[in-house]
């Protein structure tokens, strides 16, 4: 309990982690991880040098006090990556939801459409554009 408080008192108006620390993390882990399989070229060294400048970006950007700055910083990645992460957590829900439903693609304006499972053929009324057409579900 005593390590907890420690870390809770030195943490104190500092950043902590957030999406874009994550984020570093992760492209930290790749780096080194590359520089390690392609070990003996110019280009391992490269990766290397890349994976602990954001290693240590992503560290000092846990204890920065400016939050203001690491929360525009951050604003400004999710921002960026909106599409991208938009378009994972509908294809992990689509995939959460495959065994009650199907999902099919309207012809005309492609946006996703959700039927529910074993119901024969049915009609599907599109409700962006109001296009109809038939699938068995």
């Amino acid at each position: 309990m005593r390590f907890r408080q420690w870390i809770t008192g030195i943490m104190a108006g500092r950043n902590g982690t957030d999406q874009l620390c994550r984020f570093l993390s992760i492209v930290t882990m790749v780096f080194l991880l590359l520089s390690l399989l392609i070990r003996g070229t110019g280009l391992s060294s490269v990766f290397w040098v890349l994976g602990l400048l954001c290693f240590f970006w992503g560290i000092f950007r846990s204890f920065s006090r400016n939050l203001a700055r690491r929360q525009a910083e951050n604003q400004a990645y999710l921002r960026l990556t909106r599409n991208i992460r938009g378009r994972f957590e509908g294809a992990l829900g689509r995939f959460r939801q495959r065994k009650e439903y199907r999902f099919y693609r309207c012809p005309s304006c492609r946006t996703w459409l959700r039927v529910p499972r074993h119901k024969g053929k049915v009609q599907i009324t599109c409700r962006q554009c109001g296009e109809r057409f038939t699938r068995s579900t």
